[in-house]
């Protein structure tokens, strides 16, 4: 019976995807910026593109970014675990 009590007062573990809200916000202001560097480099004006062209654009840059996070996040665990995948 104590069991059922300790089980139930347990919190889910929160899934890495729920990132604090100042993180996301950062991630979404860097590729912000990241995609306007894009466009201007690819020779096209982010002011004469559509809300929706802009928002493809800024969603892959988040995704690289947070690609990106995740890859070093894993090698950083690899490394304290004295694991060396690239030799």
């Amino acid at each position: 019976m104590k069991n059922a009590v300790i089980v139930k007062s347990m919190k889910p573990i929160p899934y890495v995807s729920a990132v604090p809200r100042k993180y996301r916000s950062y991630i979404r202001n860097k590729a912000i910026d990241r995609a306007r560097t894009r466009i201007i480099v690819a020779g096209n004006d982010p002011k004469l593109m559509s809300a929706e062209d802009l928002e493809v654009v800024v969603r892959e840059e988040e995704d690289k970014i947070k690609s990106a996070i995740r890859d070093k996040g894993l090698l950083a665990v690899l490394a304290l675990l004295g694991l060396n995948l690239f030799n």
